[in-house]
């Protein structure tokens, strides 16, 4: 069992409490493939526990320009961005990903039940073994 494995397989109506969160921190690394089955497995709690307490996620795309770009600021935030996203009925598939020192990068695939498909192109930013900094730019069928 790896490390990314033991908090994929938790119930998901157990509460984390301080000493869950320094288990986090020691055992449930950010890579590639980390993020990949969480994404692929539309698992908002776990994606949530990747990044720091005041992590930033930057979101451009066709309502939100690169001149104003969403920004969601903070793990309580961006947790609910994950539900959220994690909650529609579609498809990711994260194809690729590149990782170079404390930057990791992958590009995402998404398709809803209609057929309607996004891709999106992420940098993530880590410190300390945590996501500091998301950019995500994403395009979507109209």
């Amino acid at each position: 069992m790896t490390a990314g494995q033991h908090f994929a397989h938790q119930p998901p109506d157990r509460e984390d409490g301080p000493m869950e969160d320094e288990m986090l921190t020691k055992t449930q690394a950010v890579d590639g493939a980390a993020i990949k089955k969480a994404i692929e497995g539309r698992d908002g709690q776990t994606l949530s526990s990747f990044y720091a307490d005041d992590a930033v996620l930057r979101v451009v795309d066709r309502n939100n320009p690169p001149s104003r770009p969403r920004e969601i600021r903070g793990r309580a935030a961006i947790s609910t961005f994950w539900d959220d996203i994690c909650s529609r009925a579609m498809t990711h598939k994260v194809d690729t990903t590149i990782a170079d020192g404390d930057n990791l990068a992958f590009t995402q695939a998404c398709a809803y039940p209609d057929g309607t498909k996004v891709f999106c192109a992420a940098m993530l930013e880590l410190k300390d073994g945590r996501i500091a900094r998301q950019t995500v730019v994403q395009a979507w069928d109209e």
